[in-house]
């Protein structure tokens, strides 16, 4: 007992859910396989992301407090009419992928991601980590790309040789 009837750590304030959402949590980088501004149709368009925590120092009802942020739940929106995928995977890269789409239509498109946070924290003078009730939410989008159908065909030799050819 330290002040009056009540325990010391009842005095400590609360981080709250809308303390939480009011921190500047960077949203995550979507990467995209293959990259290179374009996807095939009726193939496998990979995506991830880093699962990285970021820290923030802030200050609550006069006390310090330590945050810490990390990513638990992916949201993936192809911007084709689909439903979203949702997964607790930030995804893996080729050859091990987990987390993909495969646009059945050709056009242009941008992939979003909404990842929800969880977070803990710490106050200054209590060393004892607490879970913050509640989540965030951050939102990324990809730069545009197109989604196109390539053909292969099959060319006589003359035509590698000399594609001026007639019937190449």
């Amino acid at each position: 007992m330290v002040v009056g009837w009540a325990c010391p750590g009842d005095l400590l304030p609360t981080l709250t859910a809308a303390d939480f959402q009011r921190l500047p949590i960077t949203p995550q980088v979507i990467t995209m396989q293959p990259d290179r501004g374009w996807v095939l149709v009726n193939k496998e368009t990979i995506v991830l992301t880093e699962p990285v925590e970021q820290t923030f120092r802030t200050d609550l009802f006069g006390y310090g407090v330590d945050v810490i942020a990390t990513p638990t739940h992916y949201t993936w929106d192809f911007n084709d009419g689909s439903d979203d995928l949702s997964t607790d995977s930030p995804g893996t890269p080729y050859p091990e992928f987990d987390v993909f789409y495969v646009f059945t239509d050709t056009g242009t498109t941008a992939i979003e991601l909404t990842t929800t946070w969880s977070g803990r924290y710490r106050i200054d003078g209590d060393d004892t980590w607490r879970e913050v009730v509640g989540t965030a939410q951050t939102t990324s989008t990809t730069a545009e790309f197109e989604i196109v159908e390539r053909r292969s065909r099959l060319v006589a030799n003359d035509c590698i040789e000399d594609p001026s050819q007639p019937d190449c």
